[in-house]
């Protein structure tokens, strides 16, 4: 279960932005996932409550944005949702397509409660 270990990489990246606003908690943590990054979401929600469980993050709210994959083709110039890595232009059926969004694993936005 990666989810844990990413979990736990965000609360350190959320402490140590915490710190350096001179901060003792976090109120919200926003993320951005996208559905192809590989993230099982029910897993990582799991996690994020172990992972915050003593941290200055406990008492956050946790806010998860979920990115659907949008791809496009490179032939038509078309772009299109994707739930596959493998993925075929539905216009010209070109194979040579990228994705543009879906893939994401990141922190949006943190808030910070200063002193």
């Amino acid at each position: 279960m990666h989810e844990l270990s990413i979990a736990m990489q965000i609360v350190e990246i959320v402490e140590e932005e915490a710190r350096k606003h001179d901060s003792a908690q976090v109120s919200a943590v926003h993320l951005e996932i996208g559905t192809l990054s590989g993230v099982e979401p029910d897993a990582l929600k799991f996690a994020m409550e172990e992972a915050v469980r003593h941290s200055m993050a406990a008492k956050a709210d946790i806010f998860y944005h979920f990115i659907e994959a949008v791809a496009v083709c490179e032939e038509c110039c078309h772009e299109f949702k994707t739930q596959d890595y493998f993925k075929v232009c539905p216009y010209c059926n070109s194979i040579n397509t990228g994705f543009l969004k879906g893939k994401e694993l990141k922190i949006k936005s943190i808030d910070i409660q200063t002193n």
